[in-house]
């Protein structure tokens, strides 16, 4: 019998996540008795390796690449942001049931609007890409009541399919790159480019004095896409503190207790800066 409840971050790979540090730091600031680990699973056993965890006693996990989209089809119940998502990052388990849960919009907005200072209301957002990250975080960026949200991707057919998915909450507008023509008050990139260190042809006309630009991706230097904002003026912040965020949300859920984001985030950042 274990002696803590036990959460597990499951994806492939897993070796980078950071979430066990974090979940150990809100731990010891709340309180709460629990490990966290990291579980790498086999590409074609995400299924097998959840219910193993399951069996063995496990209370919930954090599922990160590439497993979002089979998280959800696992669940046996889904809260309403997973299922606007189609993708989820969290699960919480009870007997035989699954919980499905996607904590990654949350994150993002109190990161931008909390963190960063960043007002959202009445604002011209510009979203890069239409992957599972993009789908992700549009219904927390909508209910902020943004004037409209464009989403852009190489090939606009993508993008078209989150603006008809998308269509009865807000002013959502499909579009690719190219016809990109007006400054933007936020631009967010929820594309994998500066993961992959790729430059994305964005016309200059998208940033303006006030742009603010956020990355999803984050790292010790600043990415592709903060450098190409800053050439261009903007203000430019990476993902670090969505990661941050979207954990505190995994956390509350599982634990009932809200931990404090910014004495974990400060943590992280100076360990950035010391190996910058």
């Amino acid at each position: 019998m274990h002696a803590m409840d036990r959460y597990v971050v499951i994806g492939q790979p897993v070796a980078h996540s950071k979430s066990p540090e974090i979940h150990a730091r809100f731990a010891a600031q709340t309180g709460q008795q629990l490990s966290y680990a990291r579980v790498a699973a086999p590409l074609d056993g995400f299924a097998r390796t959840v219910r193993d965890f399951m069996r063995d006693g496990g209370k919930g996990a954090n599922v990160t690449v590439p497993f979002k989209l089979e998280a959800l089809q696992l669940a046996t119940s889904v809260s309403p942001r997973a299922a606007a998502a189609g993708a989820a990052n969290t699960l919480m388990f009870d007997g035989e049931r699954i919980f499905a849960d996607n904590t990654d919009g949350v994150g993002l907005v109190a990161d931008i609007v909390r963190n960063a200072g960043v007002v959202m209301a009445r604002k011209n957002v510009l979203l890069l890409g239409a992957g599972g990250a993009a789908r992700g975080v549009i219904l927390p960026l909508l209910e902020q009541a943004p004037a409209r949200i464009v989403v852009a991707n190489r090939t606009i057919a993508r993008a078209l399919e989150l603006e008809r998915r998308f269509a009865a909450q807000g002013l959502i507008a499909a579009s690719d790159f190219a016809s990109l023509s007006m400054p933007f008050d936020v631009i967010i990139n929820a594309t994998s480019a500066s993961l992959e260190q790729q430059v994305l042809p964005l016309p200059a006309a998208v940033f303006g004095a006030g742009t603010f630009c956020y990355d999803m991706m984050y790292g010790p230097q600043p990415t592709v896409f903060m450098q190409l904002a800053s050439r261009h003026g903007a203000r430019a912040r990476d993902g670090l503190g969505m990661l941050v965020e979207q954990a505190a949300e995994s956390f509350f859920l599982w634990r009932g207790v809200r931990p404090a984001t910014a004495p974990v985030l400060a943590e992280l950042r100076a360990q950035f800066d010391a190996v910058a």
